[in-house]
């Protein structure tokens, strides 16, 4: 006899393991399906993505810090070396604590979790199958997808984990490369570009379009670009890759630039960051009814998350949205609870994100360049970090807070960030922007002096009444 629960949540990652937390609080028997081998929960997010990556960049921004910049604040040092064996490991230990972590909270809420692949069957029922080929088949009121997305790899530039690799293999390089080359000026690129620049590595980044940071306002990706470039990388946009051939212990990737000129680029590896797509092998979605974009590969769901097959949701990477782990996180504890008769909402119009360069990128809401398409008419106020005693203090004077508001009823519409610690500055705008609050609300808050957040009040200031005290 099959075995019954309320919820079945195939994908352990941030939105399927909330999803099953959430859940199993609200009185629901939840179930959690994961099919990594090393049986840990988390995710992409989790296991190779979000934190080992974060974990590379603090570390990777730590050497760099005392190798160029503890001179400047009066700090003498010795000889200075890389231990990347120990780099590493601590990256694998703050991973291995966080799964961990998870494990434990599965056990105080009484989640069931299950090892293998989760496959629909119809009717309310799913196949898990292990490791060892076993299967077990589940009986759910409810089963919810959640099995995130995988890295696009390139046909002509097929992932062979040694010269051509995913943002995955980046998190493992050793030794460091000499020379890097990046396909793909997104986020991922540019933050696995910058730890490897930090520790010794040449990089140079070829991107497609016109820009780095296609995502982001058109004013803070040229102002990345210049910062980077300053930083010792290398960039060749509107340039178009057309394949790669390893020779020795070398590989070159072919390219064609916007003039129709051939380059070709030499160097020892290859991360290929073109983007990521839903992860849906194997899930069994045709068998069951479920409806999905056979381009893009999203699931199609309503404002419930409901497929279009009965008692079988989807959230995350596999649906409409930006790829981002908090968001995925949001939709899971959402779906949950209005599985038990809550009302909850996500404002998508209020979801940041965050690019963990140094300086740090982060933005919620429209960019200038949306606004103007939109036909929207907005104020600016802008108000760079070199102005406020924190950053100084810092030595962290690149960069600025730009704030959008609408011109005629001072909403905040979007809010940019570009320097120190803008991950958690972004914050603030955030709870203003879910609350509908405006520049002037933003700017009469009061904050603390000295600090960074004084930019942020200060370009609010600025849209609001075009007038900031300290510029």
């Amino acid at each position: 006899m099959a075995e019954q629960y309320d919820l079945v949540v195939i994908g352990g990652g941030p939105g399927g393991y909330a999803a099953a937390i959430r859940a199993s609080q609200l009185g629901l028997k939840a179930a959690c399906i994961e099919k990594r081998p090393n049986k840990a929960f988390g995710g992409t997010c989790l296991n190779v993505g979000c934190i080992p990556s974060k974990a590379l960049l603090d570390s990777s921004e730590m050497y760099e810090t005392t190798l160029h910049k503890l001179s400047r604040h009066g700090i003498k040092v010795g000889s200075i070396a890389l231990d990347l064996e120990a780099m590493l490991k601590r990256k694998d230990k703050v991973v291995s604590d966080l799964t961990g972590g998870i494990a434990g909270l599965f056990k105080k809420y009484k989640v069931t979790p299950l090892y293998g692949t989760g496959k629909l069957l119809g009717g309310g029922k799913v196949e898990v199958t292990a490791a060892d080929g076993n299967k077990i088949i589940l009986e759910a009121k409810h089963i919810l997808l959640a099995t995130g997305s995988e890295s696009i790899e390139l046909p002509f530039m097929k992932f062979d984990g040694k010269y051509i690799g995913s943002s995955t293999d980046a998190l493992n390089y050793n030794p460091v490369p000499k020379h890097l080359i990046v396909v793909g000026g997104g986020y991922i690129g540019l933050e696995l570009a910058s730890v490897w620049k930090r520790l010794g590595s040449k990089v140079t980044v070829l991107e497609f379009l016109p820009r780095l940071l296609a995502i982001c306002d058109g004013e803070v990706s040229s102002e990345v670009q210049k910062i980077l470039t300053k930083q010792g990388m290398e960039f060749h946009l509107e340039t178009k890759v057309t394949g790669a051939s390893v020779k020795g212990d070398q590989i070159t990737v072919t390219a064609q630039a916007k003039d129709g000129k051939a380059l070709s680029f030499t160097g020892d590896r290859v991360l290929v960051a073109v983007g990521r797509r839903p992860f849906t092998a194997g899930l069994g979605l045709d068998e069951a009814g479920v409806k999905f974009d056979a381009k893009s590969g999203r699931i199609e769901v309503d404002s419930h998350f409901k497929t279009s097959a009965a008692g079988v949701y989807a959230i995350g990477d596999l649906i409409a949205g930006p790829m981002l782990a908090h968001k995925a996180t949001e939709e899971g504890i959402v779906f949950a609870e209005q599985l038990t008769g809550m009302k909850p909402h996500i404002n998508y119009d209020a979801i940041p994100s965050v690019i963990y360069i140094w300086p740090e990128v982060s933005s919620v809401g429209l960019t200038e360049e949306q606004l103007k398409e939109k036909g929207v008419e907005y104020r600016v106020g802008k108000f760079k970090f070199a102005a406020t005693g924190r950053a100084r203090a810092m030595d962290e004077i690149d960069g600025w807070v730009k704030v959008l508001a609408d011109a005629k009823t001072d909403r905040v519409l979007g809010v940019h960030i570009l320097g120190p610690r803008a991950s958690d500055l972004i914050a603030e705008c955030v709870t203003i922007m879910e609350y509908k609050g405006s520049a002037e609300d933003i700017a009469r808050c009061t904050h603390s002096h000295p600090t960074l957040s004084e930019a942020v009040g200060e370009a609010a200031r600025m849209a609001w009444s075009g007038n900031p005290i300290n510029s």
